[in-house]
């Protein structure tokens, strides 16, 4: 039986986080539902800090802000297991990211452990224990929850404090805290500028539009997101990405056109004719100066037989310097730095590869490679890396 608080109202709620403040490490963890809502709907969150261990009922809880606020409030580290949706929560709460994050999954990759790895599969490794797996189907908005689920959501927090001190000797050893901080930034300034930018860019099928079109598809993507806002919906369940680059193709604010075109006769559309038309007139007549640019694409004067063995090079110096490769980069990154490299274009930006501990490590790399400084060889067939680079220099 898991002895913890369950907090029901505001006042408990403040009260918990002053008793709490004291403590020099919170770890959290949140159950959400998201397939079917506009933005992730908080369910529960789950708390350990030093002997308090507590679940929040969002439902019952007027306001859970106060939790927010403290985990915003630098003094302390805050730790979370693949922290994306807890980042973004905490934004929305209080327009700021969270202060000392850390990331057990984040970390445990610059320690050589495969990147991206499931909670169960890190507290096993690091911990020795096995977490329960009987309520992962869990409908988190159903109330009252029993006593099993709580528990069940209290065993995502009651090892983090462990696998924080376990994972920082190891990173402290490696003495790669700062790429972890530079990291950790990296991914919430991520997280918060997709909460705060337009993303009409990521319709699918949107990339070889002319620039007009393009200003179509972003009309159509602001109304769509309004409706989904509006209605608490997710944004493809208003409109498929598919129906507006065909609106966007066509080009017309003619009602009577739009609702010819297949999979827009249906009734849900009926009432949105006129809206989706005025979308689309907006398009038709901004300026040719504020249209949005097509994006570039990558110069082709890398051999895809360079790409390729690049890509796969990062496997490689990776795990010489026990780092996971997925959290290194990937094919479309070595790509990047192939195109800066051997054919800049004035403007571009200084590609991931090259900035920060990348640089300093597969960027510094990969140059000797292409300027024929840096060698390959079999270092130990019997391991599942079996490869290792080495400067041509000290070969012989």
């Amino acid at each position: 039986m898991v002895n913890y608080e369950s907090i029901e109202t505001q006042t408990h709620l403040v009260e918990f986080c002053e008793r709490i403040a004291k403590e020099s490490v919170i770890g959290f963890d949140t159950e959400f539902v998201s397939e079917d809502c506009y933005r992730p709907e908080l369910c529960l969150i789950q708390i350990a800090a030093g002997k308090h261990l507590a679940v929040v009922d969002p439902y019952a809880v007027d306001d859970t802000q106060p939790f927010w606020d403290l985990l915003c409030t630098p003094g302390r580290t805050v730790v979370a297991h693949a922290a994306r949706e807890e980042i973004r929560f905490a934004y929305r709460f209080t327009g700021r990211p969270i202060a000392g994050l850390f990331d057990t999954q984040l970390a445990a990759g610059f320690t050589g452990i495969e990147y991206p790895a499931s909670l169960g599969t890190l507290v096993k490794s690091i911990v020795g224990v096995t977490l329960p797996k009987g309520e992962t189907r869990t409908n988190w908005r159903h109330r009252p929850l029993t006593e099993d689920q709580l528990t069940y959501a209290l065993h995502d927090v009651t090892n983090l404090a462990e696998m924080h001190q376990k994972i920082l000797a190891d990173i402290e050893k490696l003495d790669r805290v700062a790429w972890v901080d530079e990291e950790t930034e990296r991914l919430q300034n991520k997280v918060i500028d997709a909460e705060e930018s337009e993303n009409w860019q990521r319709v699918s099928g949107s990339s070889g539009l002319k620039p007009r079109q393009l200003e179509i598809v972003r009309q159509l993507w602001r109304w769509r997101e309004e409706i989904a806002r509006s209605n608490d919906r997710l944004p493809r369940r208003v409109m498929r990405d598919d129906l507006i680059v065909e609106l966007a193709k066509r080009g017309s604010s003619d009602p009577r056109k739009i609702r010819h075109i297949r999979g827009l006769e249906r009734r849900n559309f009926q009432d949105q004719y006129d809206a989706i038309a005025d979308a689309i007139a907006e398009g038709l007549r901004t300026p040719d100066d504020d249209l949005p640019k097509r994006a570039r694409g990558r110069a082709r004067t890398a051999s895809p037989m360079l790409s390729q063995f690049l890509s796969t090079a990062i496997a490689c110096i990776s795990r010489q310097h026990k780092l996971s490769p997925a959290i290194v980069g990937n094919s479309d990154d070595v790509k990047d730095l192939l195109a800066y490299e051997l054919a800049p274009r004035r403007g571009t930006e200084k590609p991931a590869l090259l900035l920060g501990w990348r640089g300093d490590i597969v960027g510094a790399s990969f140059k000797k490679i292409l300027n024929g400084k840096l060698a390959i060889r079999v270092a130990d067939v019997t391991e599942n890396q079996p490869l290792e680079f080495f400067d041509c220099d000290t070969a012989l």
